[in-house]
Formats: structure tokens, sequence, C-alpha cells
């Protein structure tokens, strides 16, 4: 491992926003989060899978992956993140190194296809990650990428997280340290507005930031940028000079909210979009933070005023659902910041939660599931394959809401299942997110396939009359 990409990690791991390191001594921060992984255990993704994740949402540049082509294919289209123009970053750009780069160095090739990239696709900017076995070899991608830039007159932005680094949520921080090194605070904005702000940590998927954007435009708030959902380079490059900040997962990236806080006295706050409470809540701190910056006054009543709308919609369209879902039980496997803000949109329409996942959630999730739910009866740190389908298959839950890698042991367990995780098709966010969220859990519920798969086969029930004649 450099020594380049060892500071950034021990920065990354003393990281005072994060709330597990604020009860920590110095000695336990340097050390880290990062725990060895049992064989088998390592498919929540790697530094480099991290990293791409949470750039990619950046749609018009070039996301080049230097290393085997399989790194390019395992992490292209892993999220979907929608844009709402270019589509660059629909491409998979791989330097596809061979045996013989492994002996020589894969430096020349991977200029070569900067060059190339710029010269066909002309990007306003090239990202280059960095993987496990290009790291091994001791490829500079710095120097190759600084020398790219001088040359080609665009910014070529090297992102060192190569997967043995560490877990995903690292790399989310890493790529997240290559915006704050080489892209926020180099361009300035055509104009700027007292309602400027930026969202970070929130990535589009499925489209979800169109469904809050409308809310905020009728505030009269601009997003002057998103990291790094439905994102522009130059958006990124110019964030600096927003008014505040709204952070949506604090998992990914707090250290780009807290230096931008620092650097450049941008005050920001954590919330959610997910469910009628949380978001009016949201709505409401983006109001007072953007007044405490000089914002005028009658922005919070004209918030009010949206809120109270919003909410009346919502709950019209609810109310034929909660007869429907009431008492109904949901065990929740997710992680960050759906651990509590899905649990209370599920409770505001009197879906009863029997557990939710907090392995990937920070103690600050944990507080707010203890204060909607009550105590930590219900917090799961770290459920095995068995125990979901025990808890299924005893009826202890009427439906499993989790990531596409758990659903094959609902479907085992003939329960129904709904993706809430980042390969869904479907957008949760907001008042119309809320509403389609309840609609797409009835559907599933109520789905009559599950009666039909839990019927008894025609030679089961041969068999069982078999036995019944034989004891006759």
């Amino acid at each position: 491992m450099s020594a380049l990409l060892n500071q950034k990690i021990q920065a990354v791991f003393d990281e005072p926003g994060c709330d597990k390191n604020q009860g920590k001594s110095e000695k336990e921060r340097k050390k880290g989060c990062t725990k060895q992984l049992a064989p088998g255990a390592a498919a929540g993704g790697c530094a480099f899978d991290g990293a791409k994740i949470a750039l990619q949402p950046i749609v018009d540049v070039a996301h080049l992956v230097h290393g085997p082509i399989a790194c390019e294919g395992n992490s292209w289209d892993n999220r979907h993140a929608l844009s709402s123009g270019p589509t660059t970053y629909r491409t998979g750009f791989t330097t596809d190194i061979n045996e013989m780069d492994v002996i020589y160095g894969g430096e020349k090739r991977l200029y070569k296809a900067i060059k190339e990239i710029i010269d066909k696709q002309d990007p306003p900017a090239v990202f280059v990650y960095q993987t496990c076995v290009t790291a091994l070899i001791g490829d500079d991608i710095e120097a190759v990428c600084k020398a790219a830039t001088a040359k080609f007159g665009k910014p070529v932005i090297p992102v060192n997280a190569p997967g043995f680094a560490g877990v995903k949520n690292l790399g989310n921080k890493l790529g997240a340290e290559a915006l704050l090194d080489y892209v926020i605070g180099t361009e300035e904005p055509d104009y700027t507005t007292p309602y400027d702000i930026n969202i970070i940590g929130e990535y589009n998927l499925s489209g979800e930031l169109w469904q809050v954007k409308p809310l905020l435009d009728a505030m009269g708030v601009r997003v002057l940028s998103c990291i790094s959902g439905d994102a522009r380079y130059r958006e990124v490059a110019y964030s600096h000079r927003a008014k505040a900040a709204m952070m949506v997962c604090s998992k990914a990236m707090i250290n780009v909210a807290r230096k931008m806080e620092e650097r450049y006295a941008i005050p920001y706050f954590e919330g959610s979009f997910y469910g009628i409470g949380d978001i009016s809540d949201s709505l409401r701190e983006i109001a007072r933070l953007l007044i405490r910056r000089g914002a005028p006054e009658d922005l919070m009543a004209r918030t009010e005023a949206l809120i109270a709308a919003e909410e009346a919609r919502a709950w019209a369209r609810l109310e034929p659902y909660k007869a429907r879902l009431a008492g109904k039980r949901v065990l929740l496997i997710t992680g960050g910041v759906k651990s509590w803000s899905v649990v209370a949109a599920l409770q505001e329409v009197g879906i009863e939660i029997v557990g939710t996942s907090v392995k990937k959630s920070t103690r600050e999730d944990k507080e707010k599931i203890k204060e909607i739910m009550g105590d930590e009866a219900h917090m799961i740190d770290d459920m095995s394959p068995r125990e979901m389908y025990a808890m299924l298959k005893e009826a202890r839950a009427d439906i499993m809401l989790s990531g596409g890698r758990s659903q094959f042991v609902a479907l085992k367990a003939k329960m129904p299942w709904l993706d809430i995780n980042q390969e869904r098709h479907h957008a949760y966010a907001g008042y119309e997110g809320m509403v389609k969220l309840v609609e797409e859990i009835d559907k599933t519920l109520y789905n009559p396939v599950w009666e039909q798969v839990r019927k008894a086969a025609p030679w089961e029930l041969d068999e069982a009359a078999a036995v019944e004649v034989a004891h006759g």
C-alpha cells in the first residue's frame, strides 16, 4: 500500500464527524473500523466498489477503471442512479490490463486510455479508479493523471481506492476525498442566490432526487449541487458556494459535509427524504439554515404552506391503505438512514416493525430507532439467513423489505418480499415516494401468488392420502 494511500486511509479513520469516532480514544481511532472478514463474508463490496458507487452518478464524466476488465464488469451499473441529461456515465471504460502489463507496468496503457477517451468522448473530466492489481504492481495513477491533465487541458482525477484497502464504506469516503482534493472549489457558478443548497450522499436511485426537487423548487430553494446523484462535474466543482447543505447518508460522505463546513463555512444537518414526517422536518431544517445564512424570513412561511398542502394530499391518498395494512408485520433488513427513516414511514400507516437491521447504521441512527420504537428489542445487529428464514417461516413477519441478496430467503420461506435497496425500480423519496412505497407493499402482500405457492403440491396431497388409507 502506498504511503499516500495509507495516509488518506488513516485520515478517513480519524474522521471527527463520525459518531463512532467521537467515543474513541486517539489510539482506537487510528486503528479504524475495518476488521478482517471471514471467508465468504465479503459480499458487501470492496473499497473500489464503494468509490465507484459514490462517484459514478456524476453523469457527464468518463469513469475509467484502471485494472482487469472484471473489476469494471462487476462495478458498472450496480445502482439504478438515473440521469436527466448526459449518459457518459453509462459507458464502461477500462484499461483491461493483461499479464504483460502486470510484468512491465500499466501506466503507459492508462495514459493512452485517457487520451482515447478525451479524443472520442470529450467529457468535462475523467475519473481514474485504482484497483487491487494495479496498486499491487505499483502503478502511480496520481502521476499519470497529473501528466494527462497538463497535456490535454482537462481535469483527470485519480481515485485511489483499491479493493484491498478495506470495505465498501471506506471506499465511499475515499471517493469523496478525491472530490475534496481535486474537484470541489475549482470552479465558480455563473451566479449565486441566498437559497442555494447542496445535497450530499444522495444518488438519485430510480429518480428519487426528482421526487424531492419539485418540493424545493416550490419553496424557492435551488439545489446548487447534488453530490453525486444526477450531478454534472461543474456543479460539484462549484458546490463550495452553497449557503447550506443536507446530509442524506452520513455513513457514505460525512467527510465531505464536515470538511466543506470547515473550509467554506457551509452548515449542514442530517435528514431523510423517506416518510411524511421526516421529509417535512427536513424541508423545515433547510429553510431554517438558509434563513440563518441570510435568506428572507418569508421562506419559512412558504415552507409551512407547502408542507401543509403536501401532507394533506399524501394522507388523503394513503387513507385507503390503512385498513388493509393495519397490524401487518414487517422485517426490515437494510441499514444507514433507512434503518430508522423507513421505520417511521411505515409506522405512519399502522404497519408494525418486528425488526430492523442496524449493521450499517451509526450510533445516531440507533438512537433514532430507539426514539421511534421505544427500546432496543427490535434492533438486529447481524441476522443470519437461517434466522431470517425461521422468522418468516414461523410467520413472525408478514413481509420482508431488504436488498436483493436477501430476497431468496423470503422466497424460500414462501413469504412476500419487496426490494428497498439500491437495485430497486421504484423511487420512494418525498411525499410521492411514500405513497408509492405503501402501494408497493400492499400489492406485494396481497399478490395471489403467495396463496398458490403455499398450497401443497399434487404429489404431496397424494402421499397424504396414501398415508391416511394405510392407517385407515
